[in-house]
């Protein structure tokens, strides 16, 4: 077998290093996703309690675990005015729909409170 020349060497680096940066790349891009979805749940943390976890004997609902479907079919009723609230037809105004989308999708996967 040919052993392989430099430019073939060098060739094989740097796809090498190509394959690590783009998966370093994906891997932080998924972290600042989670991050900015996770600043964005925060925003509900002072009524709904952090991560959904609301505070045991409060008024307030839990929407850790809620099944994703019901929890944006609520935000959107809330944004429409069709469900009637104090604050919360005011406050998702405030978000886009494909914000109170991932809204739904990340306290449903939040494990509810024991």
């Amino acid at each position: 077998m040919p052993r392989p020349t430099i430019a073939t060497r060098w060739l094989t680096g740097v796809l090498l290093c190509s394959a690590s940066l783009s998966s370093a790349t994906a891997a932080q891009a998924k972290d600042q996703e989670r991050l900015r979805l996770r600043s964005l749940a925060a925003t509900c943390a002072q009524c709904h309690g952090t991560d959904g976890r609301a505070v045991e004997g409060e008024a307030l609902v839990r929407l850790a675990g809620l099944p994703q479907d019901y929890l944006l079919s609520q935000l959107m009723a809330f944004r429409s005015g069709e469900r009637q609230a104090t604050v919360m037809h005011q406050i998702t105004k405030g978000y886009s729909p494909e914000q109170l989308e991932s809204l739904a999708k990340y306290f449903a996967a939040q494990p509810p409170q024991k």
